[in-house]
């Protein structure tokens, strides 16, 4: 929970950092643009790797599998798309590894270690359905 606190009150203060040092190079306006742009940009991105991966969670489905990595992608294109939709340039570069499908392996190792992580620890509960 304390993870939480420090990220909401360290996350602001970088991306303030972030836009006083770019509008000191390029200017306001065209941070704003720019920041205006990368979302843009963010979103269409967002839509077509998400097509991408629920056609896959479709095609998974079809041949009788469970779509476990099809879902994990998933989340991390959601998670990306809701960090390039807010405005900043450090939510933008993590937005985008999150969405980038060569970086994206990274972001599902850590997610696959905490769930396993939960299991382990009992705060996960799996029901198996015969």
């Amino acid at each position: 929970m304390i993870w939480i606190l420090l990220l909401l009150a360290v996350v602001p203060a970088i991306e303030i950092y972030g836009f006083i040092l770019m509008s000191d190079w390029i200017g306001g306006w065209n941070t704003f643009f720019f920041v205006i742009l990368s979302g843009l940009i963010g979103l269409i991105i967002v839509r077509h790797e998400a097509t991408q991966v629920f056609k896959d969670a479709q095609s998974q489905m079809q041949s009788g599998q469970v779509p476990g990595r099809a879902f994990i992608e998933g989340v991390c294109i959601f998670a990306g798309g809701v960090l390039l939709l807010s405005p900043g340039f450090f939510t933008d570069i993590v937005g985008f590894t999150l969405v980038f499908p060569l970086t994206r392996p990274f972001y599902r190792h850590f997610v696959l270690k905490w769930i396993e992580k939960k299991m382990k620890d009992g705060k996960i509960i799996t029901f198996r359905r015969f």
